[in-house]
C-alpha cells in the first residue's frame, strides 16, 4: 500500500455512484462502436480542450464536437453515465465577434465568454440530438467548490441530470467570475468535478498523445509514457507549456489534474481528441495515451475538499520537529511546534502547513482562530 504524499493529511475514497443503463437512438456506426465498450459501468467525466476544440482561427470545430458526442454516445449506450468538461467559449467568441486576435483584460475575456459559451453549446446540442440525448448545461465558478454547501448542491444537481439520462456539459461560468477570469484551467476543473461526482475515469482529451518522455517538439526520440502508478515522482514534477495562444492549459495543468484525480481514487488519461475512439478506448482499458493510476487509500470526501477545492485562508510554519511528526508519524500538529503564523482566520479555516524552507507539506481544517 503507498504511502501519503508528505504534503497531505489525507487519504482517498469515493464511494461508486448507482449505475443506470440508458437506451438511446444511435446509429449504426454508434452501435458497433459500443459493441467495443463492454467494461464494467462507470462514471466517467471526459475533457476537451480549446487547442483541441478550435481551429487556428478559434473557429468551433464541428468535427471534434461530432466525434466527441458520437463517443459519448456509445459510452451512454453500454451503461456508463458520462459527464462532459468543456473549453472553448472564449475562443469561440473571439471568432463569433470576428476579432484578430486574444484581448488580455480580464472585462473582455469574461464579455467574449458570454457571446462564445452559446455557440458552444448550440454546437453539442446538435450534436447529441444526433443520438437522441440531452445536452445540459453547467456552469461553475470556484465558489462552488470552496463553500461546503454550494459543493453538495452542485453534487445533487449534477446526479439528478444523470438520473434524468441527460449529459452535463460544464464549464466555468467566466462571464460573471469576480475574479481573475482562470479558474486555474479546465483540467483542474474538470479533475475537482470527477471528485464531486464520484467519477471512476477522467479523460482529458488534448492535442498531444499523451505524456511524454521528453519535449517531442524539440526531441525527436520522446516516446509516449503509457501508465504512470501513483506512487511515481512523475505525479509531483511540474513540465513547461502554459497553454496555446486560445487556451489556458498545457501538460503541467494536466499533471496536476492526474495528480488530484489520482488522490480522489479516479484513474485519469491524458489522451490526443485526434486519437481514434480514444474515450472508448479509455474506458476499455485499451492503451491509449498516458493512464494515470489512482492511488489505494481510501479517503474521505470531505479530506479531499479540503486537500483540493478549499481556499486556503492562512499558512503555519513549523519547525523541524514538528514537520518530522507530521510527515513521518502522521501526528496531529501541536502549538508548540509552530514557528510562524500568516493571514487572518477564524476556527474551521483552511490551513497551509509549511516547513521551514517554505514547501507545503500538509493541508488542514484550524481548530483555533489567527488570534
Amino acid at each position: 500500500m503507498s504511502a501519503l504524499p508528505s504534503w497531505v493529511f489525507l487519504s482517498c475514497s469515493l464511494a461508486l455512484g448507482l449505475w443506470k443503463a440508458m437506451s438511446c437512438g444511435l446509429h449504426n456506426s454508434v452501435l458497433n462502436l459500443c459493441q467495443r465498450c463492454k467494461s464494467v459501468p462507470m462514471r466517467v467525466v471526459v475533457k476537451v480542450g480549446t487547442s483541441s476544440l478550435t481551429d487556428v482561427e478559434g473557429r468551433i470545430r464541428l468535427d471534434v464536437i461530432t466525434s466527441v458526442a458520437r463517443q459519448l454516445a456509445a459510452a451512454r449506450s453500454a451503461g456508463h453515465e458520462v459527464l462532459l468538461v468543456t473549453s472553448g467559449a472564449v475562443a469561440s467568441g473571439i471568432a463569433g465577434l470576428g476579432l484578430s486576435e486574444r484581448p488580455q483584460d480580464v472585462l473582455s475575456l469574461q464579455a467574449l465568454s458570454a457571446v462564445g459559451q452559446p455557440q458552444l453549446m448550440a454546437a453539442y446540442n446538435q450534436a447529441l440530438a444526433e443520438y437522441s440525448l440531452v445536452a445540459a448545461q453547467v456552469l461553475l465558478v470556484p465558489h462552488d467548490f470552496v463553500d461546503r454547501q454550494q459543493y453538495l448542491h452542485a453534487r445533487n444537481t449534477i446526479g439528478r441530470l444523470l438520473e434524468l439520462g441527460c449529459i452535463p456539459v460544464v464549464n466555468e461560468n467566466d462571464a460573471i467570475a469576480n475574479n481573475e477570469i482562470r479558474y486555474g484551467d479546465n483540467d483542474h476543473l474538470a479533475s475537482l468535478l470527477s471528485h464531486l461526482v464520484s467519477a471512476d475515469m477522467l479523460v482529458l482529451l488534448t492535442d498531444t498523445a499523451g505524456l511524454y518522455t521528453a519535449d517531442p517538439r524539440t526531441n525527436p526520440d520522446a516516446t509516449v509514457i503509457p501508465v504512470v502508478a501513483a506512487d511515481d515522482p512523475l505525479l509531483a514534477v511540474s513540465t513547461s507549456g502554459a497553454g496555446t495562444e486560445r487556451g489556458s492549459g498545457g501538460m503541467a495543468s494536466k499533471l496536476a489534474a492526474a495528480r488530484i484525480a489520482s488522490w480522489s481514487g479516479v484513474t485519469a488519461v491524458i489522451a490526443a481528441a485526434s486519437a481514434d475512439d480514444a474515450v472508448i478506448n479509455a474506458i476499455n482499458g485499451k492503451e491509449v495515451g498516458t493512464r494515470f493510476l489512482p492511488h489505494d487509500r481510501n479517503l474521505s470526501a470531505r479530506k479531499l475538499w479540503i486537500a483540493f477545492a478549499a481556499e486556503v485562508e492562512g499558512t503555519v510554519v513549523l519547525d523541524d520537529g514538528a514537520r518530522d511528526a507530521i510527515v513521518s508519524r502522521g501526528t496531529s500538529l501541536l502549538p508548540a511546534g509552530v514557528t510562524a503564523v500568516h493571514g487572518t482566520f477564524d476556527v474551521g479555516a483552511t490551513l497551509e502547513v509549511v516547513d521551514s524552507a517554505g514547501v507545503v507539506i500538509a493541508r488542514g481544517m484550524s481548530a483555533m482562530s489567527s488570534s
